[in-house]
């Protein structure tokens, strides 16, 4: 049994010796209050953090399949506008808590789902994470090919030894454990510090697009006649068909809506978490998906078929014999793409990921071994195949939103409706009975069954999605699968609060700590020495630099 101790001491981080298994479950540093050391982020951090976040292929493609259904190219832009600017209203109302209390999305989960039954919806999150860490990464990797071709040409003779049982080849390949690997490195970075990360995105990015689509209109000569195609669909087709696409804009960015107090945790003021994400959600949404329509409209021009891949496009500048301008021209591009690529994923998904790992099992994993956790996953489950079908793999991605927009709708009105902002900022890390979160035994079956509400008003029309003959009104309410999660959620918690008062219900709306608790740190420096996201191994109380006291 020594030996074992040993072994598992080994792979322990650093946390409180005299901690009960049990408080080892609820209280790890990486899930306590940020310290007001590491509340860093300004409101530009936030604008950066957005504008990187939308500077990736998916968001340059998006309007691809709303010209597909038949509307027009400035139709398909307002779907944009007003699906983009529903996430930035809803991101920023679940972000609050973080932004007042400094805790991320497993503590704030907490105070609605309780302090174990809140397990499940930080596993959904992490699950999700994972996944789109290897997506993002598949897309990444066919942007560091382009790159390679652009700079070793000779690359296009790259045999293949890859089995067709592998669903890729060695070129695909090469370029997905490229862009994995030089990835890790920027998992290593703290929360607190990878915003100096996110700086370099917003200004590489829109010259490179500006760049290309100047590039595209010259080769084109002129913007090409995709933006001069009418809509083919008129009355209601048109409506449902701009709902269907708005939709897709939200369920593309719902889990970050769910996990926004991550990153709000990490505000200097409240106030910078609020109007910089508001307004640069959208209008950076907006920047990019009208760029990728001009380029395309473009590219229509110049091979006779709209090229809606960025990175398609790019590889057709390689062919015949480019020059070395052209050349010089792609790799400049491609490598904006690649490094856009980078920041989505450790924006959206690695910290997020590490953040849901670190309170799903605190006493081994704290943010950055979650990230690289997610980095692993998302190597091993060979993402490449997962984009061979887009179709499922759309399906797959509005079932999903549909049970994070439940989990969002219980925790807004948990916040706003049922407590008014009141927080007991102790008792979120206290597993007695009779304290706020505690509920029953540990897990809020009001939560709950407001949760499987909202997933079962939208349960019919998935089916519909998949294939089966349904309703026409399943179809409509699964149109509005967010809406209908979130609202539906939400309604059936406030009413089940107001059948079933919980503990610390409030009147007024006050955002306070009822507990009287601050939390506070020896000094700047100790925090810069003892950073725990930093720190992987070995059990020291003396590390330990959040103090609270009444």
């Amino acid at each position: 049994m020594g030996l074992v101790n040993r072994i598992v001491q080994i792979f322990e981080v650093s946390h409180d010796p005299n901690l009960t298994i049990t408080e080892q479950l609820v209280a790890h540093y990486d899930l306590l209050p940020v310290d007001p050391a590491k509340r860093t982020w300004r409101a530009y951090n936030y604008v950066a953090f957005w504008t990187s976040d939308m500077f990736n292929i998916n968001m340059w493609m998006i309007v691809s399949s709303m010209i597909q259904l038949g509307m027009s190219w400035w139709q398909a832009w307002i779907c944009v506008w007003l699906g983009y600017g529903t996430v930035a209203l809803f991101l920023v109302l679940n972000a609050r808590p973080g932004a007042i209390f400094h805790v991320m999305f497993p503590v704030v989960n907490r105070t609605s789902f309780g302090m174990f039954g809140s397990l499940w919806c930080v596993f959904n999150r992490a699950a999700m994470a994972c996944i789109w860490y290897g997506v993002q990464a598949s897309i990444g990797g066919s942007c560091v090919l382009v790159m390679l071709r652009a700079m070793w040409p000779s690359i296009d003779n790259l045999p293949n030894s890859m089995p067709a049982s592998s669903g890729t080849d060695t070129q695909s390949f090469l370029g997905f454990f490229l862009f994995w690997l030089i990835s890790l490195p920027v998992i290593w970075l703290p929360v607190h510090k990878v915003r100096h990360f996110f700086l370099v995105t917003p200004i590489l990015m829109p010259i490179a697009s500006i760049t290309f689509l100047i590039w595209c209109l010259m080769k084109a000569h002129g913007i090409g006649p995709a933006v001069h195609q009418p809509s083919t669909l008129h009355g209601s087709n048109l409506g449902w068909a701009m709902v269907v696409s708005s939709m897709s804009c939200i369920s593309n960015k719902v889990t970050l809506i769910a996990n926004a107090p991550d990153f709000a945790s990490r505000a200097r003021t409240s106030s910078a978490a609020v109007y910089p994400q508001l307004f640069t959600i959208p209008l950076s949404a907006a920047f990019v998906s009208l760029i990728g329509i001009l380029v395309s409209s473009s590219s229509q021009a110049i091979y006779g078929t709209a090229i809606w891949s960025p990175v398609e496009l790019l590889g057709n500048f390689l062919n015949d014999n480019p020059s070395k301008a052209t050349r010089f021209g792609v790799w400049f591009i491609s490598t904006s793409f690649v490094l856009a690529q980078v920041t989505t994923n450790i924006c959206a998904n690695s910290v997020s990921a590490g953040c849901d790992l670190t309170a799903l099992c605190p006493r081994f994993i704290n943010i950055r071994r979650g990230g690289y956790i997610a980095a692993i996953v998302g190597f091993a489950m060979c993402p490449w195949n997962l984009l061979k079908n887009s179709n499922e793999f759309t399906s797959y991605l509005s079932a999903y939103s549909v049970f994070m927009s439940s989990i969002a709708g219980v925790m807004v009105t948990e916040y706003y409706i049922v407590r008014k902002g009141h927080y007991n900022v102790k008792d979120l890390y206290n597993t007695e009975k009779g304290s706020w979160y505690w509920y029953t035994y540990g897990i809020n079956f009001r939560a709950y069954t407001a949760y499987i509400a909202g997933i079962l008003i939208n349960a019919v029309g998935f089916a519909g999605a998949t294939g089966r003959t349904v309703p026409l009104a399943a179809t409509r309410i699964y149109d509005l699968s967010f809406f209908t999660g979130f609202g539906v959620s939400a309604i059936v918690y406030w009413a089940l609060n107001r059948v079933f008062p919980v503990i610390g219900a409030a009147d007024t709306f006050e955002e306070i700590d009822v507990s009287g608790y601050e939390c506070t740190t020896r000094s700047s420096r100790d925090v810069e020495e003892v950073d725990d996201e930093s720190k992987d191994g070995g059990s020291d109380a003396d590390k330990e630099i959040t103090v609270y006291h009444e």
